[in-house]
């Protein structure tokens, strides 16, 4: 029997809660955020957000790129500052850093994609000004560790939660342990809103300064409850970078977040269930979880291990013939997740262990509805693929 691949793309259908609201939206034609007296779908949403992060505020806006942005330019960081950032993030990243005039400085990823400790302390330079950790796919790197030593410092923490909505490191929730955590809701994250981003906080004067630069102009500022005091010292001070979130993407978010537990327990299970039959395979590698990491993943990594390259690439035609796409970050042509695709970037260092691994480093989007049986075809793909490139004669036998 031929295996077919299940659809691993499509995100979860918009909840029917949503409809209503977006229905009067258009009717209405009151599509931004600050038009409404109160109560915006945006407003709400900075406050159903924030409790349910347990943080102080939230400003929603156009992505976790703006956020990355806005919370850098919040910092008011010096021109040219230096930002330490993982080598393995997507190329938003540095290129929030860019745009916000600093200088990354990127840092060795391992083999189970989290931050090298040993390069992370040496490259924590005086001339070091902030430290922004990526959450790449998910992935936690060793907080407590990167805290100390950004704590002994002095140095400011931003964390690029994009791939963690969900995500607990030893009881902390993932996005509230630096001072800034940045989330997305981009169309293949946890929640889905095609595009959209916001960033928390429990600092008030660096809320009302992303509030003011996401394009708060004149007054509208005032319709942020809680954090007048601190917006008004800063109006007329700050450029407008105008990378609002609309009411209509709001509305969207909001109908899911009460989604967001149960897409966390079935995306573990998914995972968690697909790692283990991978793991019993000579030839794949899915990294454990550190200690204490309570992960929230809505797709699985995996390393080919005692594969050439040729075999490398053999095994995701095998993949792709089942019309399953298995991506290598490294062999994947122009990916935007291997930072040498970073030429806008001078003067790069080699970076050993972040290439490769990279090389070898496999992504597959695991989103929380699929099904057991859908679960066993993917699982029963990979194995074909792996063993039509290092046994085929257990494919004939």
């Amino acid at each position: 029997m031929t295996l077919i691949a299940p659809n691993t793309y499509d995100a979860e259908p918009i909840p029917a809660a949503a409809r209503a609201e977006i229905d009067g939206l258009l009717q209405s034609g009151d599509l931004f955020r600050y038009t409404a007296p109160e109560n915006a779908p945006v407003s709400l949403l900075e406050q159903e957000f924030s409790e349910m992060m347990g943080s102080r505020y939230a400003v929603a806006v156009a992505s976790c790129s703006a956020a990355l942005f806005l919370s850098l330019k919040a910092l008011d960081l010096p021109r040219g500052a230096k930002v330490l950032i993982p080598a393995f993030t997507f190329a938003a990243v540095p290129s929030a850093v860019v745009h916000a005039d600093c200088t990354p400085v990127l840092v060795e990823v391992g083999a189970d994609y989290r931050i090298d400790l040993e390069d992370f302390a040496a490259k924590l330079t005086e001339d070091i000004a902030c430290i922004l950790i990526s959450h790449m796919r998910g992935h936690t790197s060793d907080m407590d560790a990167i805290m100390a030593l950004a704590d002994a410092r002095g140095i400011p923490v931003i964390e690029d939660a994009a791939h963690s909505l969900g995500t607990v490191w030893k009881g902390r929730k993932i996005g509230t342990i630096g001072r800034i955590g940045c989330f997305s809701f981009q169309s293949y994250k946890l929640v889905n809103a095609g595009e959209g981003g916001i960033l928390i906080t429990d600092d008030a004067d660096l809320a009302a300064r992303a509030i003011i630069m996401s394009g708060a102009y004149e007054h509208a500022w005032k319709k942020h409850p809680g954090i007048g005091s601190a917006c008004a010292r800063w109006q007329n001070q700050l450029p407008l970078y105008n990378t609002r979130l609309g009411n209509l993407s709001a509305s969207i978010i909001r109908s899911q977040l009460a989604e967001i537990p149960r897409r966390v327990r079935d995306g573990r299970a998914n995972h968690d269930y697909v790692a283990a039959a991978l793991n019993a395979l000579p030839w794949m590698q899915v990294p454990s979880p550190l200690p204490g990491e309570a992960r929230a993943p809505d797709s699985i990594q995996f390393n080919l291990v005692g594969l050439s390259d040729a075999e490398v690439r053999a095994f995701c035609a095998a993949t792709q013939t089942h019309g399953l796409s298995v991506q290598v970050f490294g062999m994947s042509a122009d990916n935007a997740r291997a930072y040498w695709n970073w030429q806008f970037l001078r003067d790069q260092p080699e970076l050993p262990k972040t290439r490769e691994m990279l090389m070898r480093a496999c992504d597959l989007r695991l989103p929380a509805r699929l099904t057991p049986d859908e679960l066993n075809t993917i699982i029963a793909i990979l194995r074909e693929g792996i063993f039509a490139v290092k046994e085929p004669q257990r494919l004939s036998a």
